[in-house]
Parts: structure tokens; C-alpha cells; sequence
């Protein structure tokens, strides 16, 4: 069985051609799959009948699927999502009064291994198909509406995986969440978080992509950033800085730095003088500094309050654009760095 979705509007002409269909007829099957985005081939009721059985013998639409999801009570909701075969992932709709954000994933698992993250003490299995990434868009953008009457406005890349180790599928992704017979969605408003793949960011800067970068820096010397992300011993943070040097001058689009603190790892006043040298080094728009989320195996702890008050202060001393990111749905384990697909339903969508 072939997926339906993976055919171009042309390669639908062709397999009308080949079933002895009219040529509208792929226009029809093209529309059912991305601007109404039927689940199954029978849902096509504009079709004859006759045309979805032939269909149905060799194409399927493989729905992403709400396996359960959790409410926390700041408003976010984290999806657990069964793919068709069998895997899961984790999305998590993010409520705040500014803006309604859904974080996605890009793999099942995941293959890096930062030591701060749930998803990195899991085995990567496999990328996501295209579809399956705008399937998770979608169907928090009907949450949205459901849950809090609003429409979706940002899509940020920070959920399981590392998006740029799935380039082609990433790329597919968001052409498809942009483009006018899909979602419809300004590049703008999506971002694309990455541990640090040099090589990868400066394909982005050559594809002259229009969405926004992250960079998840969250130590600012390679002996610190080695011990929490071993593909810094690979992507070190001179290659970094040149990549995004590289990629703002090939796109002009926005990066940001996000810096998670760690008690006594890298939350010191050197720490932060560590930060703003890499800052300095990179036309950077902000640096997201964010609290930490405690997760099983992990050894780190949140840094108390008056750190976290004293770090931030000195960034805005030395003129740093910096925000203190409060973590959102940590009582549903949906917060960064959380997502590890463990079935913990506590209530129906």
C-alpha cells in the first residue's frame, strides 16, 4: 500500500490517466488530501464510487492518530500520537495570551543523547514522514479552536528528534504547512530548534529556507557543552558560529540562542560571561534562558530563584536581549525538554 499523500497534484493527474479518470479528478483527490484532509480514501464523496475502490486497493492515508492527550492547568496539551505503525510521538499545544503555539516532532526518539533530555535516553527508530509532522499541526490547530476558541499562530520544532537530521521530511513539512493549498501559515511564525548540526545549518542557509533558527546552546564552552551534548565533540562551537554566521548571511532570518540553567553547572557570572562571548560572535535576536525540568536519570537540578534573578540581571547589564522562559504544563511533563512518550493518560481529549 502506497500513501496517498505522498503523490504530487502532477503524479495524481498521471494515476487518473492510468485508471482511465478524468484529469479534474486529481484536483478533487488533491484537495481531499490537504485542504480537507480526509482520513480515509471512502471519505471522498465528491468520487465515484467505482474510483475510491480502485483506490483503496493500492493507496491508504496513514492519520496521525490522538492516542490520548493530558490537560495541565495552565492551559497546555500534551498529545501522545499513534502513528500507523505503531509508534508513538509527542506534541504539546502551547496556551499564552500572546499567541498559541504548537511544539512538534520530527522523529521517533532520538538519536543525540543530551543528557538533560527525556527523548535522548530513547533509541531513535525512525524520522516522521512529512505528512505525519503536518498531521500533528493540524490537529492541535482543532484543538485550538476546541479548547480555547483561538486559532493556531506559531509551530516551533522542539519536540522529539532532531529536525535537522531529518532534513528532507522537515523541508516537506513546512512547504506544505505554508504553501496556499495547504495551511497557509507565514514561515514566519515557525521556528526550528536544533542541538547543533553544522553542516546541516548551512544546507538551510543554501536552501535559502524562510523559517526562523534555534540553537539549543545551553553551555557556552566545548568542555561544558561535551559533557551535557555529545554532538558538540562533532559540531563544536567555533563550527557553530561560523554555520550560523553563514546561514543569517544566505537568509537573513532570525536566530535565537536557548539556554537552559543547570544548578552550579552553568549558572554562574562566568557562565553567563561564557554566554555573551558566543552572543557577540553570531547576529543573534535573543537568548531564550530557560528553567529547567527535572526528568528521571537526569542529575540536574533548577538553580534557586535569586541565581536565576542574578544571571538574567547581568545579561541586561551588558545590553544582552534576554528572556526568562517559564516552563509551561509541568504538571503534565509536557515542559521542555520533558517529552519521552510514556502513556500516562489522565483524561480524554
Amino acid at each position: 500500500m502506497t500513501n496517498l499523500r505522498n503523490l504530487s497534484q502532477q503524479e495524481l493527474e498521471e494515476l487518473m490517466q492510468e485508471l482511465g479518470e478524468p484529469k479534474f479528478r486529481a484536483k478533487q483527490v488533491y484537495e481531499w488530501v490537504w485542504e480537507k484532509f480526509a482520513s480515509d480514501i471512502q471519505d471522498m464523496t465528491n468520487l465515484s464510487k467505482s474510483l475510491r475502490e480502485k483506490l483503496a486497493q493500492n493507496y491508504f492515508i496513514p492519520k496521525v492518530q490522538v492516542h490520548h492527550s493530558q490537560f495541565s492547568s495552565d492551559g497546555t496539551i500534551k498529545n501522545r500520537l499513534q502513528l500507523h505503525d505503531g509508534n508513538y510521538v509527542e506534541s504539546v499545544l502551547i496556551p499564552t495570551e500572546q499567541r498559541m503555539t504548537v511544539c512538534v516532532s520530527s522523529q521517533v526518539g532520538c538519536s543525540l543523547s543530551c543528557k538533560f533530555c527525556a527523548t535522548g535516553f530513547m533509541d531513535r527508530k525512525r524520522n516522521l514522514d512529512f505528512d505525519e509532522i503536518v498531521d500533528q499541526v493540524t490537529l492541535s490547530s482543532e484543538q485550538a479552536q476546541k479548547h480555547h476558541s483561538r486559532n493556531l499562530t506559531n509551530i516551533v520544532f522542539m519536540g522529539m528528534g532532531e529536525p535537522l537530521l531529518n532534513y528532507k521530511n522537515l523541508l516537506m513539512a513546512v512547504e506544505k504547512i505554508t504553501s496556499p493549498d495547504g495551511l497557509g501559515m507565514s514561515p514566519r511564525r515557525i521556528t526550528v530548534s536544533t542541538a547543533g548540526i553544522a553542516k546541516m545549518i548551512k544546507q538551510l542557509g543554501d536552501d535559502k529556507v524562510r523559517f526562523k533558527l534555534a540553537l539549543s546552546l545551553h553551555a557556552a564552552t566545548d568542555a561544558k557543552r561535551n559533557e551535557i551534548m555529545p554532538i558538540n565533540e562533532t559540531n563544536n562551537l567555533k563550527s557553530l558560529v561560523e554555520a550560523l554566521n553563514y546561514f543569517y548571511e544566505m537568509t537573513g532570518n532570525e536566530i535565537t540562542f536557548e539556554y537552559i540553567l543547570f544548578r552550579n553547572f552553568n549558572d554562574s557570572l562566568k557562565d553567563a560571561d561564557d554566554l555573551i562571548k558566543i552572543y557577540r560572535q553570531v547576529p543573534a535576536d535573543l537568548i531564550n534562558i530557560i528553567e529547567y525540568n527535572p526528568i528521571d536519570n537526569a542529575r540536574f537540578a533548577k538553580p534557586d530563584e535569586k541565581v536565576t534573578e542574578e544571571f538574567m540581571a547581568y545579561l541586561e547589564s551588558k545590553r544582552v536581549n534576554a528572556r526568562l522562559r517559564r516552563s509551561r504544563g509541568k504538571d503534565i511533563d509536557a515542559a521542555c525538554g520533558q517529552l519521552a512518550n510514556i502513556d500516562q493518560s489522565r483524561r480524554p481529549a
